[in-house]
């Protein structure tokens, strides 16, 4: 009787790039007739294992990231973690994302083998067309096989990008809507709102509830209709990164300075930034749109900082003040 072989498990973490890139390496993946396991949204118990394998001052993205890591050890034959270095000519990513598989291997080593491609957009469409080739090796010796497939992601990609922009939806709505077509976009269907807040941070920040209390739910139930990055155009915001910094150096300035220099100069009532402690890049951007909001713009700003030992009772108090602030305003106004 032959056997069946069966479908290669690829473990991906729900963390760091997962919130730019899961639709489009969920597809590529699939295509090339892999199962792609996604770990369960961040608890407690995944930020503390996370937190046990690394160094104190590591950050807490990387925290959480291993965490993930660890939670899907056992249930995958491969765990995706890419190298990536560039995704635009001379712009530089974080250290964190370069080193990331080899932190991994260090931090996790009953971890299943990792797949990481180097993806450095740098280097030009060359060695980015052989990493991919290499990546789809471990799943088929047909390179027609692997162009399709890498066609397809790319496509789920921009469908995702587009859908977040035109309808205003969180990455977390657009994947939700994608891969089961259930999820409203932000304040979809409502029409109370108190008040506009704009909320600039990196996507593994904003969209991770556990590491920021629900604070886009928080902002929703307090009346707020919520902004975020993903809904402006990407022109838009390299303007506002060359506008407010002379041009872009970090891979994901726009997602901090491009979109805080958009929002302050648009119709919101407050702009709220979120960074993780101890980022080097996030510190250097956000003090870039701290001081234009305090030098450009009349609209209050608030900057967040989130680590593991953040208590949730000072951060409430915080966003609550802020709040109230918003709202005492706009009655001043309308007086």
């Amino acid at each position: 009787m032959k056997e069946i072989r069966q479908r290669p498990r690829i473990g991906i973490p729900r963390a760091l790039l997962y919130y730019e890139y899961y639709p489009m390496w969920k597809t590529f993946f699939e295509h090339l007739g892999a199962q792609v396991v996604l770990s369960s949204p961040t608890n407690r118990q995944v930020l503390a294992a996370g937190s046990s394998r690394v160094v104190a001052e590591t950050c807490l993205p990387v925290k959480v990231f291993m965490g993930h890591v660890l939670s899907l050890v056992g249930k995958c034959d491969y765990m995706f973690v890419p190298a990536i270095r560039s995704m635009e000519k001379r712009i530089h990513n974080c250290s964190k994302f370069l080193g990331l598989p080899d932190m991994t291997k260090a931090a996790v080593p009953e971890c299943p083998p990792i797949l990481e491609p180097d993806i450095d957009v740098d280097k030009g469409k060359r060695e980015l067309y052989q990493a991919i080739y290499k990546l789809g090796r471990h799943f088929t010796w047909d390179p027609l096989k692997v162009k399709k497939a890498s066609e397809a992601a790319w496509q789920a990609h921009q469908s995702y990008q587009a859908q977040m922009c035109l309808r205003g939806q969180t990455p977390l709505q657009a994947m939700e809507e994608m891969f089961t077509a259930g999820e409203r976009g932000i304040g979809e269907g409502k029409s109370n709102f108190s008040f506009n807040i704009a909320l600039i941070g990196h996507p593994y920040l904003l969209y991770d509830e556990h590491v920021n209390y629900r604070l886009l739910p928080r902002l929703e139930e307090a009346g707020a209709r919520v902004f975020t990055t993903e809904m402006v155009d990407k022109g838009e915001l390299d303007a506002f990164v060359t506008k407010l910094a002379g041009g872009p150096y970090w891979t994901y300035d726009d997602e901090v300075v491009g979109a805080g220099g958009y929002y302050l100069e648009r119709e919101v009532d407050g702009v709220i930034g979120v960074v993780a402690f101890g980022c080097g890049p996030d510190s250097l951007m956000v003090d870039i749109v701290q001081r234009y909001a305090k030098k450009r713009s009349k609209k209050p700003f608030m900057l967040l900082t989130l680590d593991e030992h953040s208590a949730e009772t000072g951060f409430l108090t915080r966003l609550e003040a802020f709040l109230d602030m918003i709202q005492r305003r706009k009655k001043i106004k309308c007086a």
